[in-house]
């Protein structure tokens, strides 16, 4: 029996290694954002509030999916700026102001510019449509105390 009839050991498809991952370096600390703007220290504020409540259930599923939720963010194959930018993308989509929040603030740290927020949010915008408008001027609010 050659070489070439030798059987072909199966595998689940090509293999490739595991992306680094790796906490992304912020340009902006939360303490700096929030002393530029007032709507970004009461997000931010209420924030960390409600988190020590939840917290203090020490509920073993919410820890499981905010590790999940961290570990989405961090630089990988894609890079965090763009992460950040599609979770706002999708926020404005689903109509989360909240989530709005979180994404631009982020954003903003990691160095992503106004134009950039405002271009994702134009595609927010198209996929979501005009309910998408009242979560937009909230998040417009926020980017002009951000970046004046």
């Amino acid at each position: 029996m050659s070489t070439t009839d030798q059987p072909v050991p199966a595998t689940s498809g090509p293999q490739h290694a595991a992306p680094e991952r790796k906490e992304p370096t912020y340009l902006f600390t939360e303490k700096q954002v929030s002393e530029k703007s007032e709507l970004a220290r009461r997000f931010l504020d209420t924030r960390t509030r409600l988190n020590a409540t939840v917290d203090k259930a020490n509920n073993f599923l919410v820890k499981r999916f905010y590790n999940l939720d961290h570990n989405t963010y961090l630089e990988g194959v894609l890079p965090a700026k763009t992460k950040e930018l599609m979770g706002l993308v999708a926020s404005a989509c689903l109509r989360c102001d909240d989530c709005i929040f979180y994404h631009a603030i982020h954003a903003y740290r990691l160095g992503v510019s106004r134009a950039e927020q405002e271009e994702s949010l134009n595609v927010a915008l198209v996929i979501g449509g005009s309910i998408v408008i009242p979560h937009l001027r909230r998040a417009y609010e926020l980017l002009e105390e951000l970046y004046g």
